[in-house]
């Protein structure tokens, strides 16, 4: 039968009996419905491998800056984490700092409807273990949940605190004592610097790293050991997630355009790119590259890269 006729005929006899219930402005089963009939070709978003835990996710994900993390934006950020689970988005990354709680609090108010839909990554910025337990504590509370799938370091973004996460009394035995009674699943690291990021995962067996990339190596540190980075990671079959694809918004400042960017990171052995939205149409015009994202030649990336510079 005709992908049109079954989306006019579903329109007809279904989504106008089931409106009045208010069942598609809050997100679920009629919300997608809704996206799917938008979407002709009914594309799926393309999805990888995060790592070894087991998860297939989106390859654009969403982040939790930006809306998500400003005061008395409740309704917009509600709008862009339904319409990014309709979409497609399986996987959303915040903080307990971001908008010093407000990220996650607008996280929470959606996803205890909708919990089942996404593996929820979060972080602690404190690397002592009695700190760590605290702030697991008030991130469960805000985002609704009793698990997160994925805690990560905050910001490792000096050796010293690459130190202070390998004590006795610091925040990587919370997270271990964490796993083992279910409250977390899995265990990752974040930051700027590839050096400093690749010492961590050759000393511990992190499942996930969320790293900086992209093509002008913006809010980069220690770029020169990014391929080695990778080269490790890879080996130990680590989920690598993408951020600061745009450089904080600065590289499309200077003329490049969402696709380029994404496309570049993308074309990386990365699970994932997370990325901060600020308004629907941004959401669904990276979901858009995501889908129709070709695999980058290296003398393309080359080209991207030596234009930037």
């Amino acid at each position: 039968m005709n992908k049109m006729l079954n989306r006019r005929t579903f329109l007809k006899t279904g989504l106008t009996a089931t409106a009045g219930f208010g069942m598609i402005a809050s997100g679920g089963v009629f919300s997608k419905t809704l996206a799917w009939i938008a979407d002709p070709e009914n594309t799926a978003m393309p999805k990888r491998m995060l790592g070894r835990t087991g998860h297939e996710v989106s390859l654009f994900s969403l982040g939790g800056q930006a809306t998500l993390e400003q005061p008395g934006r409740e309704d917009d950020a509600a709008e862009i984490i339904n319409r990014a689970l309709d979409l497609g988005v399986n996987f959303i990354d915040t903080a307990n700092q971001y908008g010093r709680g407000v990220s996650e609090q607008y996280i929470g108010t959606v996803l205890k409807h909708r919990r089942k839909e996404v593996f929820l990554a979060t972080k602690s910025h404190d690397h002592t273990y009695d700190g760590t337990m605290r702030l697991v504590e008030q991130s469960l509370s805000r985002l609704q949940t009793d698990y997160i799938d994925l805690y990560q370091h905050h910001y490792v973004s000096t050796f010293d605190k690459l130190e202070q996460i390998r004590g006795r009394n610091s925040s990587r035995r919370a997270f271990e004592k964490l796993k083992e009674e279910g409250v977390i699943r899995h265990i990752g690291i974040t930051g700027h610097s590839s050096k400093i990021l690749l010492d961590a995962i050759e000393e511990y067996p992190y499942e996930c790293v969320l790293i900086t990339l992209n093509p002008a190596r913006s809010i980069m540190d220690d770029a020169d050991h990014l391929d080695h980075f990778f080269r490790v990671a890879t080996e130990k079959e680590i989920g690598i997630i993408a951020m600061k694809v745009f450089g904080g918004g600065g590289l499309m400042r200077r003329g490049f355009t969402p696709r380029q960017l994404l496309s570049y990171v993308f074309s990386y052995p990365v699970s994932t790119a997370v990325v901060g939205i600020s308004i629907i149409p941004h959401l669904e015009q990276n979901v858009e590259i995501a889908k129709t994202f070709r695999q980058l030649t290296g003398e393309e990336m080359e080209e991207i890269r030596a234009s930037i510079m």
